[in-house]
This record gives structure tokens, sequence and C-alpha cells, in this order.
């Protein structure tokens, strides 16, 4: 399993949402702001994780996203799912043809990696990360500014 930038940001993001989400939906600008992620790159994200039903997004004044299901049933596994492409750590993808169209000898071991590591992961609630950045006092309360309605031009 390939544990990339995307989705450690997505699970820091979906940890920010769960932290200040009790005051209405989150925007973008205020995790980008909190996380120091930047927000076209979050822009991106969230959209993979609302197709993948773990946010909604609220428009209009006042909007942004909150959580589409309970933090109890969000696992770190659904949230790096869903912003990976491929979570393998076999040579082959899984298709078992690495060494000259053939299995490798250590093929086994990295389907192993990816289940161990799969399971680790499926086993971790987001609500488990939120009480852990509670108990520890590391919540946030910075707000962003609102952006500036952009006009263009006639």
């Amino acid at each position: 399993m390939r544990l990339t930038t995307k989705g450690r940001f997505a699970v820091t993001a979906m940890l920010d949402l769960a932290l200040h989400s009790t005051d209405g939906p989150v925007t973008l600008a205020g995790i980008s702001a909190r996380q120091k992620i930047s927000l076209s790159y979050l822009e991106q994200l969230f959209g993979k994780l609302r197709r993948r039903e773990l946010v909604e997004s609220v428009r209009g004044p006042g909007g942004g996203y909150h959580l589409a299901r309970d933090p109890g049933e969000v696992s770190v596994a659904d949230i790096v799912c869903a912003v990976e492409e491929c979570i393998d750590s076999t040579q082959c993808g899984g298709r078992e043809n690495c060494h000259e169209n053939q299995r490798c000898m250590t093929h086994d071991l990295w389907a192993d990696l990816n289940q161990t590591v799969y399971g680790f992961l499926a086993g971790v609630k987001l609500s488990h990360l939120v009480e852990k950045q509670r108990a520890r006092g590391k919540v946030s309360v910075v707000r962003a500014k609102p952006q500036e309605p952009h006009i263009l031009p006639a």
C-alpha cells in the first residue's frame, strides 16, 4: 500500500472537518488556513471525497462542507481509498505478472503487507482521531476570513 501526500492530506482535512463542523459547514479556506494545505489541492480532494459520499457540500452564504456520515462510521481506509488511485505494494498491481509475465517470488509478501496495512487503517475510525486530538487539546479555533467574491468584468 502506498500512502502518498494525497492520502495524508485527505485524512488531515477530514479530521479538521470533523473537529470544526460543530458550528456548521466548514469552508475549504478555513481548512487550508489551519492545515497549510493549498486551497486548490483541497478542492481536488474534496471532489473525490464528495463522490465517495464521505462529505456533503452546502452552497450559499455560510456554506462549506460537513461529514456525510457519523465519524464513527468513517475509517482512515475509507478516506485514503477515496482519494488514491492505487493502493498496492505489489509491483504488478495484483495481476501476478511482474516477473517475465509470471508471479514473482515475493508476491505473497507484498499482498500480505497490503492486507495488513489496509486492515489497520480500516480499524482506525475518524471518531478515534477526533477523540485523540480533543484529549491532547490540539483543536485550533482559528477561523479563516471569508474570501471576497470574484467579480468578473462584463
